[in-house]
């Protein structure tokens, strides 16, 4: 598993669907994961300090396990399959150890308001992860001889590399948004 931060969280300017860009935080490797507005404006609410006047319903969730006498210890982009990530939340509760499956949105949000680490799977990163060009801010292409992607795989996962190629993330590391 590699340790990953919350880079920023974009729009796409074409059909305004939401990205959280995760980064490794190592390298320059980058891991885009469309989400819903709700769980984007969740996530930018904590990122960004902001008080809300009720609790969203990932503070509804950490209030539930923190009731239960669970901690989140971290959570996992653990898969990408069928141009579907998935997530789990990995819980302690009382000695015991806990994965509990989640879209990756919502183990996000939720790790932002606990402070627990977000780790994704290298077979994700593999799949789906982007470096890019210092000087232009633009994906490189290859992959570096990692993750052999059958040619099925990559047809499906062609969206993603559309949707990619229409952000502006030259400055990703100036706005953290």
């Amino acid at each position: 598993m590699i340790e990953m931060t919350i880079d920023s969280i974009r729009m796409s300017l074409m059909n305004y669907q939401r990205v959280v860009i995760l980064k490794e935080k190592d390298t320059d490797r980058y891991l885009p994961i469309w989400i819903g507005p709700a769980e984007a404006d969740s996530i930018a609410v904590k990122l960004q300090d902001v008080t809300v006047p009720r609790p969203l319903t990932h503070d509804l969730l950490r209030s539930v396990i923190d009731a239960l006498g669970a901690t989140v210890t971290s959570i996992v982009v653990s898969d990408l399959r069928n141009d579907t990530f998935y997530a789990k939340i990995i819980l302690t509760c009382d000695g015991e150890y806990l994965e509990i499956d989640s879209r990756p949105s919502d183990a996000i949000a939720l790790a932002v308001r606990v402070k627990a680490p977000i780790y994704a799977e290298e077979a994700v990163l593999d799949k789906a992860g982007i470096l890019l060009d210092k000087e232009s801010g633009k994906p490189l292409p290859g992959r570096e001889g990692k993750g052999k992607i059958s040619d099925d795989e990559l047809k499906k996962l062609s969206p993603f590399v559309d949707f990619v190629d229409t952000l502006n993330l030259e400055d990703l590391d100036k706005d953290k948004s």
